[in-house]
């Protein structure tokens, strides 16, 4: 683990790797150092935004004593989202696992997914799953339009578009759901540490 300074009010937290990074996003959800006022957890990494006039020398500290348990994931609620499964790329999906495509659909539905951390576009959760078979490579030319609701695999993760944009995920189904809207409060549906269930329509 090491700890940065980040401006005058936040410090940013590098460790090895996703699964730390989620176990430490736990462990921080769970006890949070005084004077953390948000953790925003990327890929290799987590900012804490520090409330104002908090020693950051108190919170690393309190960083350096948390004991994260490895593979352990956040829990901050979980959300079904119905999807239809007749995306673009399910039949390639299908051929780079090795399974049929009724057998995609059942694998996707089945994991439990975490919403690991948040980039790319506003509401775009990258989601880990619990079973390796549906990790796959991203399309080798990117689309220049993927429509929202889209929802997606590449690499280990799985992901809902939440607006019309260019993307290179391989395109398994789509959803009605919502997952970025400004009027809801967070507008957000898909935030770290956010369980998922999808369930086929």
């Amino acid at each position: 683990m090491r700890v940065r300074s980040c401006g005058d009010s936040a410090i940013l937290v590098e460790v090895a790797d996703l699964d730390e990074v989620m176990a430490l996003h736990a462990a921080l959800a769970e006890t949070p150092p005084p004077g953390v006022v948000e953790t925003v957890p990327a890929a290799r990494t987590i900012l804490l935004r520090l409330a104002g006039g908090t020693e950051t020398a108190a919170v690393t500290e309190a960083l350096r004593d948390l004991r994260p348990q490895r593979g352990r994931r956040p829990d901050l609620g979980e959300v079904r989202i119905p999807v239809t499964y007749d995306g673009a790329d399910l039949a390639d999906v299908a051929r780079l696992t090795g399974l049929t495509r009724r057998d995609v659909v059942a694998a996707h539905t089945a994991a439990t997914w975490t919403v690991a951390f948040c980039g790319f576009a506003p509401g775009f959760g990258y989601l880990v799953g619990d079973d390796p078979r549906l990790h796959v490579p991203r399309r080798k030319e990117s689309r220049t339009r993927v429509p929202a609701g889209a929802v997606a695999l590449a690499g280990e993760f799985s992901g809902v578009y939440p607006r019309s944009s260019p993307g290179g995920w391989q395109l398994i189904g789509h959803t009605e759901t919502v997952v970025w809207d400004l009027q809801r409060d967070p507008p957000g549906l898909l935030r770290p540490g956010v369980r998922v269930r999808f369930t086929e329509e």
